[in-house]
This record gives C-alpha cells, structure tokens and sequence, in this order.
C-alpha cells in the first residue's frame, strides 16, 4: 500500500484514481494522520459467487416433496 501526503494527491489526482483502479490501495494523509484509503471497487457479482460457493459446501437441503403433518396457518 503505497502512503501520499494530501497535497501529493491533489496535484496528481487521476495518476493515483488509475493506481488504485488497477489494484493497488492507496493511503492519503495530512500531517501524518490518515484522512482516506483509496482501493479499487470490488466485483459485487463475484463476491456474490464467492459467497453463495462457500455456502454450497454447507448447505442441506431435506425432504422438499413430502407433506408436512400439520397445516400452516396461511391454510385457515
């Protein structure tokens, strides 16, 4: 992770947004505090495939076809 001064990113503003687009996350300070951290997005439909992966091997799926015993109430 690469760490800029504010005043460092504003003067090179799109050469830091490409940076960090590409990959690398990006630590903005003033006076040695951290005002920001730049990174790029995150590909929400393969963090969504991700996810639902790492659930399959969890799942269980039981009896779907066979009636239950009792009504529900939506029934009545």
């Amino acid at each position: 992770m690469q760490t800029i001064n504010i005043n460092e990113f504003r003067a090179n503003l799109l050469s830091y947004l490409e940076k960090a687009n590409a990959g690398e996350p990006i630590s903005v300070t003033s006076n040695g505090k951290l005002l920001a951290t730049i990174a790029p997005p995150v590909n929400q439909r393969a963090a969504a495939k991700q996810q639902l992966l790492s659930l399959a091997s969890t799942a269980k799926i039981h009896d779907v076809t066979t009636p239950t015993d009792s009504d529900w109430d939506a029934l009545s």
